[in-house]
């Protein structure tokens, strides 16, 4: 069982940076890629980046490229996702998540096995 854990969601003007960490609660050898998902009031749920532990590849989605960046820390066990040049519209709740059976770097939120709660960005204008 994996448990992970998001932090450092806020509120941020237009423009602004945040960095998101999301903890694993054991050894990222076990997982074999982590993810960042978003989901906006009223919409589902949407892929944002994903990253294999092991290799360090990464898969993002064309609407956060040169945006958004996914990065991990092994020793850590901590996947990050690194947000400049916020928009009002990247307002949402940011999910993480980790896949244990060796899909890979996958953007459907079905081949994730588990989940983080959440953690709120708010980016006002």
């Amino acid at each position: 069982q994996v448990q992970l854990v998001e932090s450092g969601g806020r509120l941020v003007q237009a423009g602004g940076s945040l960095r998101l960490s999301c903890v694993a609660s054991e050894r990222t050898f076990g997982i074999y890629s982590m993810a960042w998902f978003r989901q906006a009031p009223g919409k589902g749920r949407e892929f944002v980046a994903a990253i294999s532990s092991r290799s360090g590849s990464i898969k993002s989605a064309d609407s956060v490229k040169g945006q958004f960046t996914i990065s991990r820390d092994l020793a850590k066990n901590t996947a990050y996702l690194q947000m400049n040049g916020l928009k009002p519209e990247d307002t949402a709740v940011y999910y993480c998540a980790a896949e244990v059976q060796g899909w890979g770097t996958q953007e459907s939120a079905a081949k994730y096995d588990y989940w983080g709660q959440g953690t709120q960005v708010t980016v006002s204008s």
